[in-house]
């Protein structure tokens, strides 16, 4: 047993019946710096009141039906009054009915003061919580930042709320040679310099500014405690409308711009602030985009393709009772929307993944075997070279009669989907039955915003999948500008975007949609390098606007 469900066959123990509050560290912002306790806190409670800033990173954990008093979600939008007493009172009232609260903060509770007096509330209440630690915003901002708050020397370091210094306080951290870490906002960071200055730190003493650490949006300026007002304004930050978001600010040696350049690994990432299109539907788009946000890039899903079930059923009925009774040796699965057409029928008629015994399993690629893992099926054949039809037949048997008593293989799949898989199966002496599961269409345009973001130049990047995918964005949105780099999974693919006017910028070494992600990575990585060693500044492709983008004739 580990440590954690020991604690949870404890806290079940204690509090029985009776309800309790969970005060949970949602860290400053990377959903991936959450704790496997944090997790395991969310998908048990019954209610949810977070911080706003951390509601969408603690929400994806939560379990379905989880109460969330604090946020009235409508049309994919949530909001909160930011009233912490407000949320102290719902949390304690939902633990008094016996509910289990997970009350989410930014950062972490113990860092966190009004955290702290809901605590005192509860315990004065006789209501039991309990504490689940997160990355403090002072501590983690800075690691992403690649500044170190301690280095050999042992340098103390002093942490500062702006919102609640006093003179005393500045005077202090003034005169001493500290490491300093202030939070504060965007428009305050040029007064916190000042009352640096004044309690006797040396105008050239470095200092960093970032703001939305931790998350794709980050940003980071070097500047010195004397110039930073000036650098803020010379790169157009400063005045702004967002002037009042939170900022981590580091005052101190190790805040040095040189230093930093060397350990700045977050925003050194290949693909750091791309916001790269991911034109796919939004099941088999969220793998894609998991692996864009590894390389730090900003993913926008915009499904090109919607999936309908097919205009008459009954094929797809007889199939599936004749693979109950025993018509198939084989089922080959060309994607994850075939697995899925597959389940809801079973679903349908009260089957599950029982119903495949005695039958062999093939999935065209790794995707799809996942997502028949998750059925309860553990495919017998996937390709152990390329992961397409092409791939599936290399290692595919040819019928022996000796060895398969049935020589039928149910072949569901979509609408448009190419002859390939079938006339290899026929060629290895295999009958097929040519299932239509699902059909493709054409999916509705995206938003307003979103199709002008194509156009225009929004966008860093753009990934192609298929060929489908190249004609149904440009028909639903329109072509991509031509600052966007175009990359594609392959040849034909590649063909399909020229014939649109697109030059292809990446191509993926093979047919792989993760392949064609690192091929986009790679191809970030070259630019930034060459910039760096120019000694220009990395911009994204949508901060250039370079000559008119013409087809590639070659």
């Amino acid at each position: 047993m580990s440590p954690t469900t020991a604690h949870n066959s404890t806290t079940q123990h204690l509090y029985g019946a009776h309800g309790h509050v969970t005060f949970l560290g949602a860290g400053p912002g990377d959903p991936g710096l959450l704790t496997l306790r944090a997790v395991e806190a969310l998908a048990q409670a019954d209610v949810l009141v977070a911080d706003p800033q951390v509601y969408d990173v603690v929400r994806t954990h939560a379990r379905a039906g989880v109460d969330t008093p604090l946020h009235l979600e409508a049309d994919g939008t949530s909001t909160t009054p930011a009233v912490t007493g407000g949320a102290a009172d719902l949390a304690m009232a939902a633990a008094r009915a016996g509910k289990r609260v997970v009350r989410a903060v930014t950062g972490d509770p113990g860092l966190d003061a009004d955290a702290a007096r809901e605590m005192l509330a509860c315990a004065a209440e006789g209501i039991p919580f309990e504490v689940v630690p997160g990355i403090a915003t002072a501590v983690g901002v800075p690691a992403y930042a690649g500044v170190p708050l301690r280095d050999g020397q042992g340098t103390d370091v002093r942490f500062i709320d702006a919102r609640s210094a006093d003179d005393r306080c500045w005077t202090e951290v003034g005169a001493s040679d500290a490491t300093v870490v202030v939070s504060t906002t965007l428009d305050s960071v040029a007064a916190v310099a000042g009352e640096l200055v004044a309690g006797g730190r040396k105008p050239d003493t470095p200092l960093t500014v970032t703001a939305a650490g931790t998350t794709t949006r980050q940003r980071t300026w070097n500047a010195t405690v004397g110039t930073i007002g000036q650098i803020l304004k010379s790169a157009k930050v400063l005045p702004s409308p967002d002037g009042g978001q939170p900022v981590i600010a580091v005052v101190g040696e190790r805040s040095a711009a040189a230093q930093r350049q060397q350990l700045a690994w977050f925003e050194s990432k290949p693909l750091f602030g791309w916001q790269v299109l991911v034109p796919r539907t939004r099941e088999q788009a969220a793998s894609l985009s998991d692996q864009l946000r590894s390389y730090g890039a900003v993913p926008a899903e915009v499904p090109t393709i919607a999936v309908e079930p097919p205009r008459t059923p009954q094929q797809m009925e007889r199939a599936v009772k004749g693979l109950v009774t025993g018509r198939y040796e084989w089922i080959a699965f060309t994607s994850v929307n075939a697995v899925k057409a597959v389940r809801e029928k079973f679903e349908e008629y009260g089957l599950d993944a029982r119903a495949f015994a005695g039958i062999k399993v093939a999935a065209v690629g790794e995707q799809t075997a996942r997502s028949l893992v998750e059925f309860g099926v553990k495919p017998d054949l996937v390709p152990s070279g390329e992961q397409s039809a092409a791939g599936l037949l290399e290692d595919w048997p040819p019928y022996d009669p000796v060895f398969d008593p049935i020589d039928r293989v149910f072949l569901p799949r979509a609408d448009i989907a190419t002859e390939t898989l079938v006339a290899g199966l026929i060629e290895l002496g295999w009958e097929v039955d040519d299932v239509t599961a699902y059909r493709t269409v054409r999916a509705s345009p995206p938003p307003a915003e979103t199709r002008e973001a194509i156009k225009g130049g929004g966008f860093d990047a753009v990934l192609f999948t298929s060929s489908s995918t190249v004609r149904n964005l440009v028909g639903i949105a329109g072509k991509p500008h031509n600052v966007t780099v175009i990359a594609c999974i392959g040849p034909a693919t590649a063909k399909t975007a020229e014939e649109h006017g697109l030059r292809v910028d990446v191509m993926s070494p093979e047919p792989s949609v993760h392949k064609l992600v690192e091929a986009l990575a790679d191809f970030g990585a070259k630019r930034r390098a060459e910039a760096v060693a120019a000694g220009d500044a990395v911009k994204r492709p949508s901060e250039k606007r370079p000559a008119r983008r013409r087809a590639r004739t070659s």
